[in-house]
Formats: structure tokens, sequence, C-alpha cells
């Protein structure tokens, strides 16, 4: 039963990301000027506008790698880094966010250390 444990906090961590990238598509089409609120959200945070479709892209890309379990090692130190800049940026107006973008950035590091979890892509080709 331990190798399903990785699975699960490989799949719940993925969500986390793909679950943003939802809300954040859902808010975007909520209204037409929708894509101009979301980068004026970003603007205050200090973030220039190339990065409204470049946030979205990763999470999208990355958590789908991980919910699959493709490129598992990859994708964790991708989104590590992509929580520790968060914290950084984020963390400056809401401290809640820079502890729970440094806590997603530990889950990732520990997902990178253990990249070999059941039920992923990665180990059909073993």
């Amino acid at each position: 039963m331990c190798k399903y444990h990785t699975a699960m906090a490989r799949i719940l961590l993925s969500l986390v990301f793909l679950g943003q990238v939802f809300f954040t598509l859902s808010e975007i089409l909520a209204s037409p000027e929708g894509y101009q609120i979301y980068q004026t959200k970003l603007a205050a945070f200090g973030l220039i506008a190339i990065f409204a479709p470049l946030l979205i892209l990763v999470k999208f890309v990355a958590g789908s790698c991980l919910l699959l379990g493709y490129k598992t090692k990859a994708a964790a130190y991708v989104l590590a880094g992509l929580a520790l800049f968060l914290a950084v940026v984020l963390g400056r107006v809401f401290p809640d966010a820079l502890l729970y973008n440094i806590a997603i950035c530990g889950g990732m590091l520990l997902l990178a250390a253990h990249p070999a979890t059941a039920c992923s892509l990665d180990n059909l080709k073993k």
C-alpha cells in the first residue's frame, strides 16, 4: 500500500496547480475584459504582462505531467521553482501565500526526490 501513497501525493499536488488554472481561466472567461483584469491583478504584484500566459501555461503543462506521472521529476522541479517564485512575489502582500507556496515547494522537492510512483506513465516505459 505504501507505493500508492506517493501516487496519491503526486495526484493531489497536481490538482493544486490544475485547479488554479481552472479558476484562472473561469475568471478570464467570465467577462469580456477578463484577461485584462487578470493582467491587472498580476501587475499589482509587480509582474509584467508576459507573466499572464506563462503562469497559466507552466501550471497547466507541468500540472498535467504530474497528474499523468510523465516526466515527474522534471515537472516537480519546475513547479517547485514556480512555487518558490510565487512565494517571493505573493508573500510580500499575503503572508499566508508565502507559507502556502513554501509548503508546496517542499512537497514538490520531496516528489522530485522520489519520482517513481505507482499508476504513472513513467512506470509504463520500464
